[in-house]
């Protein structure tokens, strides 16, 4: 990929990250504008808001959550150095946060996923096809945790990605640690790491509006929301479709 093209990629919205091209830039940039992008899936009703507007819906959520954020922030700064800070992640910023994205009061827990021999300690699933992994602001998503016994565990990333990867049921997955929102989906290259990420330390505290725009279109439950035992009809699979597609035909032929 030329280099150009990669930073691109990346400059388009100033806390917004796509890899691998699951869902490249150029359809995020669709996406975050609803009324030019062309695009299925991006009406009041697809987002369950009948007789509702997106915009009012965007705006409220974001008003809510500038105050929940300022709150997180603050507590964080009291916590004592010898509290892990998960409870106050997922209670005082990623819950309010998920609630905000349709997932209602409260996200559901779940005991460890287990597909094969290997279980996967995934703190949350919505339904039964996005498993979405909520960690302390504290824990970084891309290094080793220590587990409870003294033995070294997998990334937060990785534990989701590769249970995306085992797995038939799930496709697409979500990850956090409040600082950093990832989307990730079953990944068949085991080199090069495939995401949207989301900088919500950036976001919020520098209130871009237009970037949160981005990540309530994208990250709403609409987008996981599957009726049936198929994970491939939700909205976000739809998308990386359509990408692909959309890329495939503007490419030009060996022959051109």
């Amino acid at each position: 990929m030329p280099a150009a093209y990669q930073k691109r990629q990346h400059t388009i919205f100033s806390t917004v990250q796509s890899e691998g091209a699951i869902l490249p830039m150029d359809l995020l940039q669709r996406i975050s504008d609803p009324q030019n992008a062309q695009l299925e899936g991006l009406t009041p009703k697809d987002y369950d808001l009948d007789g509702g507007r997106l915009n009012e819906a965007i705006n409220k959520a974001w008003s809510d959550l500038l105050g929940v954020w300022q709150r997180f922030n603050s507590e964080q700064k009291n916590l004592s150095p010898h509290e892990s800070g998960t409870t106050l992640t997922r209670d005082r910023w990623l819950l309010p946060l998920f609630k905000a994205l349709g997932y209602g009061n409260r996200l559901p827990t779940t005991k460890a996923l287990v597909v094969g021999e290997r279980s996967y300690a995934i703190s949350h699933k919505w339904g039964d096809h996005t498993p979405i992994h909520l960690v302390s602001f504290r824990v970084d998503l891309d290094r080793s945790v220590q587990g409870e016994n003294g033995a070294r565990r997998g990334s937060p990333h990785s534990l989701v990605q590769e249970l995306l990867n085992r797995s038939n049921d799930y496709l697409w997955g979500m990850v956090s640690n409040g600082k950093l929102l990832r989307i990730l989906r079953n990944n068949i290259s085991l080199t090069r790491q495939a995401y949207v990420e989301f900088d919500l330390e950036k976001m919020f505290n520098g209130e871009v509006y237009a970037d949160f725009v981005l990540l309530w279109l994208l990250c709403h439950e609409s987008r996981v929301h599957v009726e049936g035992e198929h994970p491939q009809d939700c909205w976000l699979e739809r998308w990386s479709k359509e990408a692909h597609a959309t890329g495939t035909r503007a490419r030009p032929s060996p022959s051109d």
